[in-house]
C-alpha cells in the first residue's frame, strides 16, 4: 500500500494578498487587465442570459435498460485505444450523475474520453413507485454488476474499471467485495467515500439521536415519506458549507475577473439544484447499518442476511480522499486501508478539495485525476 498526504491548500475562492511598497498614485499591476476581464465576465453574463458556464453535458447514448437504471455508453471524442481497459463511473444515490461532467474544462469524463478510453456510466430512477423497495443490495449485487457484464460484453468479456464516488464509491467496493455475481472487475477507485462515519463531524448529532431513540424517529420519518427528499438532500450538502454559501456574493463581486471561479460557482449551484431524493429502503439501510452502527468500518455489513466484508476485495483499489471534506473526511476515508487487506494494490491518497472539489474541483485535474490515470495505467492488464 503506497500512501500520500498533501497539506491543506487555500481555498479556492481566497483573494490574493495585498502587496505592499507600491509609490503613491501608481497603477497596480495588472489591474487594467484584471477591471477589462471583469467586465468581459459580466459582459458574457448578461449576453447569454445569466451564464458563464458550459455545462453542455458529454454526448452518451444507452446500451442497456434494466429495471429503474440505464447504462450509457459516452460518445468517443478521438480514436478509441483498444489497449484501454473500458470504465464505468458509479454515481451515488441523491446526487446527479453529471458530478462527473460538471462542467466543460472541469469534467473527469471530457478528460477520460481524451486519452482514447472508452467511458460508461450507470444511472438510476429516484422515482416511481418500486424506488422507495430498492434495497443496497439490489445496487450491489444486481445494477452494479448488470452494468459491469454490458460494457464487458461489448468487448470480449474483459473486466472493466470501476469508478465511484461518494456512496457510489461504496457500491463499488461492496460490489467487488459481495462476489455473488461474480462481476468482471479490473480494479476499483473511490472518490470521497466515507467507510468510518464516526470519523464525520455532521454525523454525531444524528447518532446520538438514534442510540437516544433506538432509531425510531427516523425510521418513521423515512417510511412516512417514501424516501429521503430531494430538498432534504440538497440542504444537507448546503449545510456542510454553510459559510461558504453565505459568502457567495461577496466572493462573486470581489472576483469578477476569475472567469474560471465563476464558472465553478454555476456549475456547482446547477448541480446542487438537481438533487434527487434517497429510495426509502436504501436510506433506511444506510440509517441503520451504516450512520448507526457503523458497520462498515467494523467489517460488519450484512446485505440480504448475508455478510459482505471489505476483506474480500481481490482486486486493485485506489481510495481518494479531499483535504477539506466534511462529508468524507480524511480520517473517514482511510479507514478503508486497514479492512481491505485482500487487495494486491492498495492506494490511498488525499487531494485538495472538498466532498465535490476532490473529484470534479479546478485542481483535480493536475491532482486527482492523475492519480486515476496512473493507477488505471497500472493495472490495464488483468
Amino acid at each position: 500500500m503506497t500512501a500520500e498526504q498533501l497539506p491543506e491548500e487555500h481555498r479556492d475562492d481566497a483573494a490574493p494578498a495585498p502587496t505592499g511598497g507600491r509609490p503613491p498614485g501608481a497603477t497596480a499591476p495588472g489591474l487594467a487587465l484584471s477591471a477589462t476581464q471583469a467586465w468581459e465576465n459580466v459582459r458574457d453574463y448578461v449576453v447569454h442570459g445569466g451564464h458563464l458556464a458550459d455545462t453542455r453535458r458529454m454526448p452518451r447514448l444507452p446500451i442497456l435498460h434494466g429495471d429503474g437504471y440505464t447504462v450509457h455508453r459516452y460518445e468517443p471524442t478521438v480514436a478509441p485505444d483498444p489497449a484501454l481497459a473500458r470504465l464505468l463511473l458509479v454515481p451515488p444515490l441523491g446526487a446527479p450523475d453529471f458530478a462527473f461532467d460538471l462542467r466543460r474544462g472541469a469534467s473527469l469524463v471530457e478528460d477520460l474520453l481524451a486519452t482514447g478510453r472508452e467511458v460508461c456510466i450507470v444511472t438510476y430512477e429516484s422515482t416511481g413507485r418500486a424506488a422507495g423497495r430498492r434495497g443496497l443490495e439490489l445496487w450491489v449485487d444486481e445494477i452494479v454488476p448488470a452494468a459491469l457484464y454490458a460494457v464487458s460484453r461489448r468487448h470480449d468479456d474483459t473486466p472493466v474499471h470501476l469508478v465511484g464516488w461518494s456512496l457510489g464509491g461504496l457500491f463499488t467496493l461492496l460490489a467487488a467485495a459481495s462476489g455473488v455475481s461474480g462481476a468482471p472487475i479490473r480494479s476499483v477507485t473511490a472518490f470521497a467515500s466515507p467507510v468510518d462515519v464516526s470519523a464525520v463531524p455532521l454525523v454525531a448529532p444524528f447518532r446520538s439521536v438514534a442510540e437516544y431513540t433506538g432509531g425510531r424517529i427516523f425510521s418513521a420519518a423515512y417510511r412516512t415519506l417514501g424516501s429521503f427528499p430531494a430538498t432534504a438532500v440538497k440542504w444537507a450538502f448546503q449545510l456542510t458549507s454553510v459559510e461558504r454559501y453565505l459568502t457567495k456574493p461577496v466572493t462573486l463581486l470581489t472576483h469578477l475577473d476569475d472567469r474560471q471561479l465563476l464558472e465553478q460557482i454555476e456549475a456547482v449551484d446547477v448541480l446542487m439544484d438537481n438533487m434527487t431524493a434517497y429510495p426509502g429502503r436504501a436510506f433506511g439501510q444506510i440509517y441503520h447499518h451504516v450512520i448507526r452502527s457503523n458497520d462498515l468500518a467494523q467489517d460488519e455489513l450484512r446485505l440480504a442476511g448475508r455478510p459482505v466484508r471489505l476483506a474480500d476485495v481481490r482486486v486493485p483499489v485506489l481510495l481518494v480522499a479531499g483535504a477539506d471534506d466534511v462529508i468524507a473526511p480524511v480520517a473517514a476515508v482511510e479507514r478503508a486501508t486497514e479492512l481491505l487487506t485482500g487487495s494486491p494494490d492498495l492506494r490511498f491518497v488525499v487531494r485538495p478539495g472538498g466532498h465535490l472539489g476532490v473529484l470534479a474541483g479546478r485542481r483535480a485535474r493536475e491532482s486527482s485525476w492523475r492519480d486515476l490515470e496512473d493507477f488505471l495505467t497500472a493495472h490495464e492488464r488483468d
